[in-house]
């Protein structure tokens, strides 16, 4: 299965794939072999096309160090490819076999206490480890050459969910390599010491050989800058260690494709180097875990906004792992899919950019730490009604492939986010505050909820293609990004800056001129006169650090302390309540005032400006987010830059979105609910799928129902996204 790559990373593109990957990740070394033909015949019937091996299976690949042994897996291979199923083959360096950490027991992880990760998890390896990436590169190479030359085998996964146990490295390998690191990008010890402030608190070193981890809390938080470069560190060491795969990959077979299977963000850099050399990335889709951690409105808004969220690194995705049911490890157990659910969740995956489906797992393994996270198959080898789900998928996706494939994911609002340093800023120095993608969040509820294409770009994507870019306290900044969004505005779109935007440099050092700096207070109109933290809504008005250290009693002294300093802001007739940080603003002549303060002694002053520029303009939020005052903001903003959703009046529950390019537009609308929903004012167009029935001008959704319509003509207003 060939692609066209075009890897630089963008929101808006197209992985390129000819054909729609749909199949389940596949164990046969997890069953004896009576059990493989069976499996094939299944998955063939399913309408499956690809399954994906031997992630985790080091151990059976090499069995002792130099002997390798490919014949389960060369045979199973040759298994699913009679029945019609292509392979996708994964390095297997998540979990190295116990001859390695035993005879090199300096690949190991350490922890920051000092102790070394045990053989039997997973992830136990350093990968800034030199004896680790030797092994690694061993592994990778026999593999990639073994099947260069087999047909059944299409493509590539390295390794598996990188840094989503930990990303966290204290060994003396991985010191050496960080001191490496540094004197390379730095070149000299006094830049570093400028960099990480080293006249405070007498922190310089005399050479980079005395450079040691920057420790939590021993006995207090280390330097912004400190902290800043060791997560960097993590970050390039990270693409390293994949990076060495890929080249080994693309050398022996340069038609197969290359992607990773992400689970979390821990010490990642998308815009570096991480993404560049792959021809797609791949998402890990367990709606009912995301929402157990982040509680934000339900596994579908979870999903929703993971999705949306890493399209916005480089572009349209596949997902090789998508829940399929109840899930469990020791500590952990989801929510189970309902009925019709697994398929409703695939489905939103495709409308949200993803032109690959690949389930987790085809059975439940009977072994080892996840065996209650369920499969296709059960336990019992019964296909039930997962089995009945995952095949009308595959379905429904091939009968509407074509009409899909090429097509990216529309977006009106853009949030700025996929911005490593400035994730990683907030870390250093949090303060009790949200973080950047805290405040996204905030945004991205609110327009998800009301049915308004949203995304995550970055400044240095084609932001033209959109209506509204939205920046949310991006304290580091650089002038070529001011330059671009001035542009941007110029030819009429509109950015809105929020409180601490562009006041640090490269360095994490705060800037030696009036906030915001860099451009965007001239772009802006205004000037940061005074700063000062708030209460953060509902809260006893202390900070995180108090929070930890103070007593009860303390605490719980002065109860009123937190309702005397709340403040809030009004925009129009509306006033609502501010959340965290309050800044107060001075404004240019030409700058209008479209918020203030109202209350306290602030009173009066603005708190949310505007400014044209050009046939747009830049607006400025002096505060942190609460959702009342998202959608104050956004009431006010979006009618002015023609946001509108993409079906008005949506019923709770329900979710859409449009991929599209030159020539056409396909409208997604799913019913996130297990009651069926009345939808109005459908545009017109083709339906291709639809779970339901057609009603005059309305569209009655069954329980995790579909509708998948090809929109007529095109779009009405000229919007190039």
């Amino acid at each position: 299965m060939s692609i066209e790559p075009s890897r630089a990373p963008s929101a808006w593109r197209a992985t390129r794939l000819k054909q729609f990957l749909i199949g389940s990740a596949h164990y046969p070394e997890h069953v004896d072999r009576s059990y493989w033909e069976r499996d094939a015949e299944r998955m063939a019937k399913a309408g499956f096309r690809v399954a994906r091996l031997a992630e985790f299976a080091w151990h059976i690949l090499e069995p002792r160090e130099g002997e390798f042994d490919f014949s389960l897996f060369d045979d199973a291979i040759a298994v699913l490819a009679r029945h019609g199923i292509s392979t996708i083959m994964c390095t297997p360096t998540a979990t190295p076999p116990r001859w390695l950490t035993h005879r090199y027991p300096e690949v190991l992880r350490v922890d920051e206490k000092g102790r070394p990760a045990s053989h039997g998890s997973r992830q136990h390896a350093d990968t800034t480890s030199p004896v680790y990436r030797l092994h690694s590169r061993r592994i990778c190479e026999a593999m990639a050459f073994h099947y260069a030359d087999n047909p059944n085998v299409i493509g590539w996964q390295t390794d598996n969910e990188l840094n989503t146990s930990t990303s966290l490295t204290y060994s003396d390998s991985a010191l050496r390599e960080f001191q490496v690191y540094l004197e390379q990008r730095y070149g000299t010890i006094e830049k570093l010491n400028h960099a990480w402030g080293g006249d405070f608190w007498a922190t310089a070193f005399g050479s980079f050989d005395q450079v040691v981890f920057p420790i939590h809390e021993l006995p207090v938080s280390p330097g912004p800058g400190h902290l800043q470069d060791y997560h960097r560190f993590l970050a390039h060491a990270t693409a390293r260690f994949q990076l060495d795969q890929i080249e080994i990959i693309r050398k022996a077979n340069a038609s197969w494709f290359v992607f990773h299977n992400l689970g979390r963000l821990n010490d990642i850099d998308f815009r570096g180097d991480f993404s560049r050399e792959l021809d797609f990335m791949g998402y890990d889709v367990y709606p009912f875990l995301l929402d157990e951690g982040q509680r934000i409105g339900g596994a579908a808004l979870s999903q929703a906004l993971s999705l949306d969220m890493f399209r916005g690194f480089s572009g349209n995705f596949i997902v090789p792992e998508q829940q399929v049911g109840f899930g469990a490890q020791s500590l952990v157990a989801t929510v189970a899919p309902e009925p019709g659910e697994m398929r409703r969740m695939a489905l939103s995956s495709v409308a949200r950019g993803a032109d690959g489906i690949i389930f987790f797992r085809w059975r439940a393994a009977h072994f080892g730490a996840e065996i209650y996270w369920m499969g296709i198959i059960d336990h019992d080898d019964v296909p039930r009604r997962r089995y009945d789900e995952a095949a009308e998928f595959a379905r429904n996706l091939i009968s509407i492939e074509d009409d899909i494939l090429g097509t990216h994911v529309r977006i009106d609002v853009g949030i700025a986010g996929g911005d490593f340093d400035n994730q990683e800023a907030h870390r250093t120095y949090p303060m009790g505050l949200p973080s950047p993608q805290d405040e996204a969040i905030r945004i991205y509820k609110h327009c998800y909820e009301q049915g308004i294409a949203c995304g995550f770009v970055h400044p240095e994507d084609d932001i033209d293609r959109l209506k509204v870019l939205i920046v949310p306290h991006w304290v580091m900044w650089r002038a070529e990004w001011t330059k671009k969004i001035a542009d941007y505005a110029q030819k009429g779109g509109t950015v809105v800056f929020t409180a601490l935007s562009a006041t640090r440099d490269e360095n994490n050092h705060v800037l030696r001129e009036t906030a915001p700096g860099i451009g965007v207070g001239d772009l802006c109109g205004v000037k940061v006169e005074e700063i000062g933290r708030l209460p953060a809504p509902g809260d006893d008005g202390l900070s995180a650090y108090e929070d930890r250290h103070v007593s009860t009693r303390i605490r719980t002294r002065h109860p009123a302390t937190s309702a005397e300093r709340v403040h809030t802001v009004t925009i129009g007739n509306e006033t609502v309540t501010a959340g965290y940080f309050y800044e107060r603003l001075s404004i240019q002549e030409d700058t209008q005032v479209i918020g203030t303060w109202s209350s306290r002694f602030v009173t009066g002053e603005p708190s949310v400006t505007s400014r044209n520029v050009g046939q747009g303009r830049a607006l400025y939020v002096g505060t942190y987010l609460t959702e009342d005052l998202v959608a104050a903001i956004c009431g006010k903003v979006f009618p002015a830059a023609n946001v509108e959703p993409l079906v008005p009046n949506l019923p709770k529950g329900v979710e859409v979105s449009i991929r599209q390019d030159d020539n056409r537009q396909i409208l997604f609308v799913a019913n996130t609910t297990s009651q069926p929903v009345f939808i109005s004012n459908l545009p017109d167009g083709v339906p291709l799928l639809l779970d339901g029935e057609r009603l005059g001008g309305a569209v009655k959704l069954a329980p995790y129902g579909f509708a998948v319509l090809k929109l007529s003509g095109s779009d009405q207003d000229g919007h190039k996204n």
